[in-house]
């Protein structure tokens, strides 16, 4: 099989956080699929670069774990200057890489063990493991699973997995000049300095350093909720992506406007009908789980061939945890009733007045009857109280396939 159409499979990946079960059901082939998506563009610019871009329209089926920007730029943060390299010689390492998340034929989630040993397309193997109820290969954390396409399937990870040969190489570049045997002083300072750093940030500044949910976090901002993110919780935040957010205006146009110009009302109600009290982990979900949001109104669970979902709403990563909770990533804005009613309920058409009817002179005997009145009726709204604790992700990183979960009493 020619390496070049294997690698590009990795692109579809991009479909999952930019498009929804119907373009999935569509079943474009991994080379469409991916670049619909537009959340993937380290991926694509290196496919491009080693001129593989025609060989994933081959018929396959093929396996593909492909990571996401955020995990590009994860692996550049931490050997500065290596994406450069590797673009410069993308016959070369860059091949390998990619070959190394193909496998030959269609892995689904539910085939996948823990200690399951398989052979890449680079002639290198990888390990799957368990973890916590999380999958793993090798190092990286499969975060969304069995996004089909025509030629196979596509499972997202959160980082770059390294080929043996390549990872000797990097650790090897990698070795540090031999430093001073620290003091017990220095110890203990550099001790103290490590606990801070391995300290979780809170909701707020997780999504913020995430980067991929700015409408989510200017919304936040606009609503005055920022503060109360912060809050000792602990929450659940169901966070939906950007493209969530762009997919709602292109079906609705001006909402977001709409929303933004009055951030304590409509737009408060649906940011806290994302949240929910205490800390719901992805082993705790289960088919028809009813929980009840910080809005007083309740969402409802489904779990179905593997794919979670909350309401209409897939979950594409979960697991994501704070100090004040935990974060799972949807594809979908997620609706309150109330709302939902709003958008679909016609205005009212007023009862038009009936005509007056001539009245036939009286008899002088007789006394004129009393006009009939009509019944009428009215109503108001309460006020819904405003609290809000949500976020964001990222990215890229996320969920597992599997969701072992406990239906709520």
């Amino acid at each position: 099989m020619n390496r070049k159409s294997l690698v590009s499979l990795i692109l579809a990946l991009a479909l999952l956080l930019s498009v929804g079960g119907p373009a999935v059901a569509q079943e474009a082939d991994i080379v469409d699929t991916a670049v619909a998506a537009g959340d993937f563009t380290i991926l694509v610019a290196a496919v491009q670069a080693a001129g593989l871009v025609d060989a994933l329209k081959n018929d396959g089926p093929f396996t593909v774990f492909a990571p996401t920007d955020a995990a590009f730029a994860a692996l550049e943060e931490a050997q500065p200057g290596i994406l450069e390299a590797l673009l410069a010689d993308p016959t070369g390492a860059l091949t390998d890489i990619l070959l190394y998340h193909v496998l030959d034929g269609k892995v689904m989630a539910e085939a996948v063990t823990d200690g399951l040993v398989v052979q890449t397309l680079q002639g290198g193997e990888v390990t799957f493991s368990i973890v916590d109820g999380v999958p793993m290969i090798n190092q990286a954390k499969i975060i969304a699973t069995d996004i089909e396409a025509s030629n196979g399937v596509i499972h997202v990870i959160d980082a770059v997995i390294l080929p043996p040969a390549e990872e000797a190489e990097v650790e090897t570049a990698e070795q540090p000049a031999p430093t001073p045997t620290p003091t017990p002083e220095e110890e203990a300072a550099t001790d103290e300095a490590a606990v801070e750093t391995a300290e979780l940030a809170d909701i707020v500044d997780t999504a913020v350093a995430a980067g991929s949910f700015e409408t989510l976090v200017a919304a936040v901002q606009a609503a005055g909720l920022v503060d109360a993110l912060k809050g000792d919780g602990p929450f659940t935040v169901f966070a939906p992506t950007d493209a969530a957010f762009a997919a709602l205006e292109e079906a609705q146009p001006g909402i977001l406007e709409t929303l933004l110009a009055e951030p304590t009302g409509a737009l408060t109600d649906i940011l806290l009908y994302h949240v929910i009290f205490g800390k719901i982990m992805a082993a705790d979900v289960t088919d028809g789980l009813v929980a009840t949001t910080l809005l007083g109104e309740d969402v409802t669970f489904s779990v179905a061939d593997g794919v979670v979902k909350i309401n209409d709403a897939t979950v594409i990563a979960a697991d994501i945890e704070a100090s004040n909770g935990v974060i799972h990533v949807i594809d979908a804005v997620l609706i309150p009733p109330a709302a939902e009613a709003e958008e679909t309920t016609p205005a009212a058409t007023p009862t038009p007045a009936p005509e007056p009817e001539a009245t036939p002179t009286p008899v002088a005997e007789e006394e004129p009857a009393a006009p009939e009145t009509l019944p009428t009726t009215g109503g108001n709204f309460g006020a819904t109280p405003l609290i809000f604790v949500v976020v964001a992700a990222v990215v890229a990183g996320l969920a597992g396939s599997a969701w072992v979960t406990r239906r709520r009493a």
